[in-house]
């Protein structure tokens, strides 16, 4: 089943397994038991450490990662390759007692969880976001024996996605309640749990010398920049790595051929904490004031100071704005193809949106789905011509220009969408199942009241990174920069890291 090179790389990580592991599998006489058994007998045939037994857990085909005498909780219900290969991995390693990488203070937040907390976790595997989902309840069924977890294969059991009316992964519950949708990291899973940092967790810290507020590529790399002058810098980040961790494919980062998203993520903060940087994640700023030093109000009350900070807080998903887009989001609205296509496998669907991540959606999505209405509200597509062309070629694609997107309809999840035709003013619907807004980018500045922003809601910089504000600066996705690249967000976080140390040697 697996690969030559897999296999040989798969070797070196069974190698640092520290404890014998049993997997408990509950197999049918199915194509997907087949391939489950298949896949457990190949994993235990590289290591003396894994030992396989028959047994019936709660959905067949699925396998249990324990301890000869402990249960861990942790349950693949379905086969965990594509993107979740890393996820069983983990799991292996972690359930044979090498200690997973999580700080200490968290370890011990998951450990004085007390009460009983079954996780189920729907994903698909093509999906880079579930990754993280899954190895976070992971974690936190290792390491407390009041939390189990099991990640669901949405492809293998599909009459249960249908019965639960999940339209989006990866999709959470949590004591067979809804808990919540899309990537959510430990911390976020914790904080949702009520346990994360409150406002006097940062009454002790002392003003800094650059305040970082965004924590994407232009935040990482503004940081890196600052601390390397041996100054006190911090990073306050909603969600490490930003829009970033939503992006599958990088081909054009300069010196790297391909990379994802996540991947460069975690580089990016491996670089970070190379310079002690004091990073406070999952930390929402609301109100920035300048006084003798510049102030930062987090959500939770707290304040913070510095005397200078840097703004770089992205951009976030634009939304269409018409009825039914918010109350049918993960009801059949939907903002990424790459992690919720496979849902729609065999459905009609819209993609809103005719630059090239709406055209780039469209053609993807015509691999799974039935057919793909695209519209665009201009009177051409703005993509691509090569991605035009590859689009016109496809059999079950249709293109609407001029189309104004009224309404997404539907009861308790989308049924078909509105527009009226700009050309001759008329209405019209299309009934289908699924709709997914690609329209570009919205900066994340509506908290900013004093900082001078254009009519699209961006920072106006100067050529130093410098805003109207003397002591801020901002970089990035945020401000008025002519192009909204990961390799030109973190030139703008060096040179308005370098723009913040020149005004503080200067002031």
């Amino acid at each position: 089943m697996l690969e030559a090179a897999i296999k040989q790389q798969l070797d070196q990580y069974l190698q640092l397994m520290e404890g014998d592991v049993v997997l408990r599998v509950s197999a049918g006489e199915d194509k997907v038991s087949n391939e489950m058994l298949e896949l457990v007998n190949e994993l235990a045939s590289m290591s003396s450490r894994i030992s396989v037994e028959r047994a019936t857990l709660e959905r067949t085909p699925s396998f249990s990662v324990n301890r000869p005498s402990e249960e861990t909780g942790i349950v693949f219900a379905g086969i965990p390759l594509g993107h979740e290969f890393t996820s069983l991995v983990l799991a292996l390693l972690q359930v044979s007692g090498r200690a997973p990488k999580v700080d200490a203070d968290t370890i011990k937040q998951i450990q004085n969880i007390e009460g009983t907390y079954h996780f189920e976790s729907y994903i698909s595997l093509s999906c880079h976001n579930c990754p993280d989902v899954v190895q976070a309840l992971n974690v936190m069924s290792v390491l407390n024996p009041n939390i189990t977890h099991t990640m669901i294969d949405g492809a293998a059991f599909k009459d249960e996605v249908e019965a639960k009316e999940i339209m989006a992964v990866p999709t959470v519950f949590l004591n067979g309640e809804s808990f919540g949708n899309g990537r959510m990291s430990l911390e976020e899973i914790l904080a949702k749990l009520g346990t994360g940092p409150d406002a006097s967790s940062f009454s002790d810290k002392d003003p800094y010398d650059v305040l970082v507020v965004g924590g994407g590529p232009a935040g990482a790399s503004a940081a890196v920049y600052a601390a390397r002058k041996g100054i006190r810098t911090g990073i306050i980040a909603e969600r490490f790595g930003g829009q970033v961790m939503d992006t599958m494919g990088i081909e054009n980062f300069i010196g790297t051929a391909y990379t994802e998203g996540p991947k460069l993520v975690a580089s990016l903060e491996e670089h970070v904490k190379e310079y002690g940087i004091d990073v406070m994640n999952l930390q929402r700023a609301k109100r920035l004031e300048k006084k003798d030093l510049v102030e930062i109000e987090l959500e939770n009350g707290a304040v913070l100071k510095s005397k200078s900070v840097i703004l770089s807080t992205g951009a976030r998903w634009r939304n269409v704005n018409v009825p039914g887009e918010a109350e049918f989001k993960n009801k059949g609205v939907a903002y990424c193809p790459h992690c919720d296509g496979p849902l729609f496998e065999g459905k009609r669907v819209a993609v809103i949106g005719g630059g090239n991540s709406g055209i780039e959606a469209a053609i993807d999505l015509a691999g799974i789905v039935k057919h793909v209405t695209v519209l665009e509200f201009a009177p051409e597509l703005k993509a691509d011509q090569v991605l035009q062309d590859r689009l016109h070629s496809l059999p079950n694609v249709t293109v609407i220009t001029n189309a104004q997107t009224t309404e997404i309809t539907g009861t308790d999840k989308v049924n078909g969408i509105s527009y009226v035709s700009r050309e001759t003013n008329e209405s019209h619907h299309v009934e289908l199942e699924g709709v997914f807004v690609q329209i570009g980018l919205v900066p994340n500045t509506d908290w900013l009241d004093s900082v001078e922003r254009n009519n699209f809601g961006e920072i106006v910089v100067d050529r130093h990174g410098a805003t109207n504000v003397p002591g801020v600066f901002a970089a990035g996705d945020c401000t008025n920069s002519a192009y909204k690249q990961i390799i030109i967000s973190m030139g703008s976080g060096a040179t308005a890291a370098l723009g913040a140390f020149d005004y503080l040697i200067r002031n």
